[in-house]
């Protein structure tokens, strides 16, 4: 199907060339990169009021893991009026960046960012809750909701679409031993809005490994002593891994190891998944230092009442009233032993994972799975089954963005491929390159030179439309 085809009008309703489901930074970057494109007509809905990115971890002073560049557009457009560097100058904070010399923005500083170019695009309806996403011919039909305090409270409202694109993001994660527990535990995902509570508290477990844990132990290890009288921290891993930032494994954030890594059979992919871990969860290695600084210059006036315990899982988990306490079973990996560990208050920094959302299961048989119940993710980021008879349908393609973990690696979550893949995804419904797109970037090679990476229905990097 040619884009001519593509872009013509449909009769009867408004179809959309693109529905996005999701406003996270990745379906934001969509809009902005899609915004001057008089060849699409796009629509983006969420259910909530606003653009909010992690509110709970907005902990003054933390800044994101990636440099400036990895913003919104710039890696597809670096003339975009939607960039971070445009932000800065509209914001009169452009020279005051200069001078701080950091490529690291603050995660406040990304957070207004991207509600300064929330604010600019009209293609943005909040207050929408999608509830269900149907397939006929010619086009995907989206039932909404509407949600929020504006008027038109719980008025359905149906958006049709040639192409879909899934930014539903992810969801914080517990593990079993830490499930449906009693009292008053809090993800990470909620911290800042529960920070006092866990202050006030006479002991605080924080539990695990990455940049969450540490920020989350960072922030009250400046008034443990006081407020809390105890603080402690839980991991798993065998020690407090850093993000490595070197430049060659730098390269594997790029077109062909994802070609590489989304050629490999499945087992493969589940076992690097595990072994990359570090890669992209880790602790930023400045952190790691403060932290330590932060413990030395504490223990000058005395022992700190903290303690680091790692390589050790919690394999159980209870609340006794009585006493407001939890108590965790601990176990320690290499020695196999069990102990008992209790605190007043426990803060889960257990990570966040892709979830099929529910609004998709009414669409369930058009779209491909794999044995493990997930998204099987073709190499263009698209997740629907061809139809029948194509020449028979101007219905396109339904994409995800950063749910594809599983099949394309450690790209998937990282902001700074989010304007790549989004580049390739308006490839995709186009028909052709709107923004150039580099598909080899590395110096090194990551499967055996000379031999291109096809996985089973991989699909083309850049796609055309059905």
């Amino acid at each position: 199907m040619s884009a001519a085809q593509h872009t013509a009008p449909p009769a009867g309703p408004r179809t959309y060339d693109v529905v996005g489901i999701g406003i996270g930074p990745f379906n934001l970057g969509l809009a902005a990169l899609t915004e001057p494109l008089a060849e699409l007509d796009t629509v983006f809905l969420d259910s909530a009021d606003g653009f909010a990115w992690h509110p709970g971890m907005m902990i003054e002073g933390a800044t994101i893991q990636v440099p400036f560049l990895a913003d919104l557009v710039t890696m597809a457009d670096p003339t975009s009026r939607f960039s971070f560097l445009s932000y800065l100058k509209a914001s009169g904070r452009l020279y005051p960046f200069y001078i701080r010399e950091s490529f690291y923005p603050l995660r406040e500083e990304y957070d207004a960012y991207c509600r300064w170019v929330a604010e600019q695009l009209d293609t943005l309806r909040w207050g929408r809750t999608v509830v269900a996403l149907e397939v006929e011919d010619d086009a995907y039909v989206v039932h909404t909701v509407r949600t929020g305090t504006g008027t038109g409270t719980g008025t359905e409202e149906t958006y049709r679409a040639r192409h879909v694109v899934l930014g539903t993001g992810t969801s914080p994660v517990v593990p079993p031993a830490l499930r449906d527990l009693a009292g008053p535990a809090v993800h990470s995902a909620e911290y800042l809005p529960q920070r006092e509570r866990l202050r006030a508290a006479r002991s605080v477990t924080v539990v695990g490994s990455g940049q969450s844990a540490a920020e989350i132990y960072r922030d009250l290890l400046e008034t443990v002593g006081d407020q809390p009288t105890r603080l402690d921290w839980v991991t798993r891993s065998a020690r407090f891994f850093p993000m490595e930032y070197t430049k060659l494994t730098l390269e594997m954030t790029s077109p062909e190891y994802t070609d590489h890594f989304h050629a490999l059979p499945l087992e493969t992919r589940q076992r690097l998944g595990r072994e990359q871990r570090s890669l992209y969860k880790g602790i930023s290695g400045t952190l790691v230092d403060d932290i330590y600084d932060t413990l030395y210059r504490k223990s000058v006036r005395g022992p700190v009442p903290s303690t680091l315990l790692t390589d050790t899982e919690v394999i159980g988990a209870r609340w006794d009233p009585d006493t407001a306490e939890y108590t965790l079973r601990l176990r320690h990996g290499d020695l196999g032993e069990v102990h008992e560990h209790r605190t007043a208050a426990l803060v889960l920094a257990t990570g966040y994972a892709a979830r099929v959302p529910d609004l998709v299961l009414s669409a369930r048989e058009h779209l491909a799975w794999d044995d493990l119940g997930r998204f099987a993710v073709a190499r263009d980021y698209t997740i629907d089954t061809p139809p029948p008879d194509p020449s028979r349908t101007t219905r396109g393609r339904v994409f995800v963005q950063n749910a594809e973990e599983h099949t394309h690696g450690l790209t998937a979550p990282d902001l700074g491929f989010g304007a790549w893949r989004n580049s390739s995804i308006i490839a995709s419904v186009t028909g052709h390159e709107v923004y150039p797109m580099e598909h080899r970037i590395a110096f090194q090679e990551f499967g055996v030179p000379g031999r291109v990476a096809h996985g089973a229905g991989s699909g083309s990097p850049v796609g055309g439309v059905r």
